[in-house]
């Protein structure tokens, strides 16, 4: 049974389209398209923005001009934006731009870290602490994902102690959160409230991030279980785009503007504004020359005016 939510409850918000949402695509988007998406985002109110991954150009090549894409962002006092890294060389390449947050990455299971980073979960753990020390060192804020928290492409069923047990890890390089990554799209609710709750209880008062795809369509109920399970923060991607190169079957993230849809009506405020929102999907599907998969580009808000 769902929680009440206090009216006016403040959710963090990350727009990852420009990075996550882009990153698998096989049409190439443009440096100045790219500067637009993320432009756009800033105008329908996302504070905190995945710009870029600095992974190997030959492995995604869509982010093969991450330097150039921040390069021409512009200077925001109020906006924080975020670049993926995998390794120390990709922090490098990040700590030599105007990126905010650099995004560490680990995984949880063997299989997929090794097809992800060449590495093992374990390895992949400590090899993200180093990134956060490594960033904190130079003055920069740094956080760390643990990918396929809820399911593996490889491995499926991921033990919850597990996770929890990296997140515990993960929390001693003193990253400023750490996000749970459904890189698949399998959970369920139940699951996501489960071990949301379990990693924020073992992790406070490190705040913990949702990152959800909607592969199996239960993606915008996951952003409410680990909203009510105690996440601080939800990653989401306009237009529902979105998937992993190294994660067969990964399909797009749950959609910006659907999520800012459940957030209004539940009197829950990220700040964001649905009909740009919605807006912008329409103009990145045409970008990419086809329709997105977010519900709310296709339907429309509801009421029908603001």
């Amino acid at each position: 049974m769902f929680k009440q939510v206090d009216h006016g409850r403040k959710i963090g918000f990350v727009e990852v389209a420009p990075r996550d949402g882009l990153q698998n695509e096989s049409v190439m988007i443009s440096t100045e398209q790219k500067v637009e998406l993320i432009a756009r985002s800033i105008a329908a109110g996302a504070r905190r923005i995945e710009v870029a991954s600095f992974a190997h150009p030959a492995r995604v090549p869509q982010m093969a001009d991450a330097e150039a894409v921040i390069a021409a962002l512009p200077e925001r006092d109020d906006v924080v934006y975020i670049g993926l890294v995998l390794n120390k060389r990709g922090a490098l390449r990040a700590l030599a731009t105007k990126v905010d947050e650099l995004g560490a990455v680990c995984v949880a299971t063997d299989s997929f870290a090794h097809a992800n980073q060449g590495q093992t979960a374990l390895e992949s753990l400590e090899m993200a602490k180093d990134v956060v020390r490594f960033a904190t060192a130079e003055g920069r804020r740094a956080q760390i994902t643990i990918g396929a928290s809820f399911g593996c492409p490889f491995e499926g069923e991921v033990d919850p102690d597990h996770v929890v047990a990296m997140a515990v890890s993960a929390a001693e390089a003193g990253p400023v959160e750490i996000a749970l990554a459904d890189t698949i799209g399998v959970a369920v609710p139940a699951q996501v409230f489960a071990l949301v709750e379990r990693v924020a209880h073992a992790i406070a008062p490190i705040p913990v991030r949702a990152h959800f795809h909607n592969t199996r369509g239960t993606g915008i109920a996951n952003v409410w279980a680990a909203i009510e399970a105690g996440a601080r923060t939800i990653d989401a991607s306009i237009g529902g785009l979105g998937g992993c190169p190294f994660a067969p079957g990964a399909a797009g993230n749950v959609a910006s503007e659907d999520v800012a849809y459940l957030f209004q009506r539940s009197g829950i405020d990220a700040g964001l504004n649905l009909d740009l929102l919605i807006e912008t999907s329409h103009w990145l599907g045409g970008v990419m020359s086809r329709k997105l998969p977010g519900m709310l580009g296709h339907v429309g808000r509801f009421p029908a005016a603001a």
